[in-house]
């Protein structure tokens, strides 16, 4: 099974240039856990997730500082501008997470269940070759994947239960 087989190809994306309470309003009234950002020619330039949202609210990271010779070093303070920018975005663009993981509709799922855990990308939007999105694919589609594939493995055992193997 591929990934153009299980996603979602009516996409619901957010322009760039779209304030922080419509996309929670987007995310509320759609049950979504991530949204694809694009920009004014409809191209993909973000992902904003639910934990992104979040975040948004959260209290910032505050560097750590490593002392050295009398000085102090702060340390992560790649994370904390990071945070900062998030808290104080009002805007999609601001508060989006980039570069965006993608997959092509040729891919397995498995490759794509891979790109989620290794790259903690949720939801992944599937591209075809000259880069345009034409689908997306969530965690939620990979669970549907799993239980279909063991109610099968299911339905296949109760089937065989009473059969005499011979040997």
């Amino acid at each position: 099974m591929n990934v153009a087989d299980i996603m979602t190809r009516d996409v619901i994306s957010v322009p760039s240039d779209m304030r922080v309470g419509e996309i929670a309003r987007v995310f509320r009234e759609n049950q979504l856990s991530g949204l694809p950002v694009v920009d004014q020619d409809g191209q993909l330039v973000g992902v904003i997730t639910e934990l992104d949202m979040v975040k948004r609210h959260a209290r910032p990271q505050l560097p750590t500082f490593l002392p050295l010779l009398g000085a102090f070093l702060p340390l992560r303070t790649k994370e904390y501008r990071e945070s900062l920018r998030r808290i104080t975005g009002v805007t999609a663009a601001d508060i989006m997470t980039t570069p965006v993981n993608t997959i092509g509709p040729d891919a397995s799922f498995e490759d794509a269940a891979t790109v989620m855990v290794s790259n903690r990308s949720n939801p992944l939007p599937v591209v075809d070759a000259d880069g345009q999105m034409i689908g997306i694919i969530s965690r939620t589609d990979i669970l549907a994947v799993i239980e279909e594939m063991e109610l099968q493995l299911e339905r296949e055992g109760e089937e065989g239960q009473g059969l005499e193997i011979p040997g």
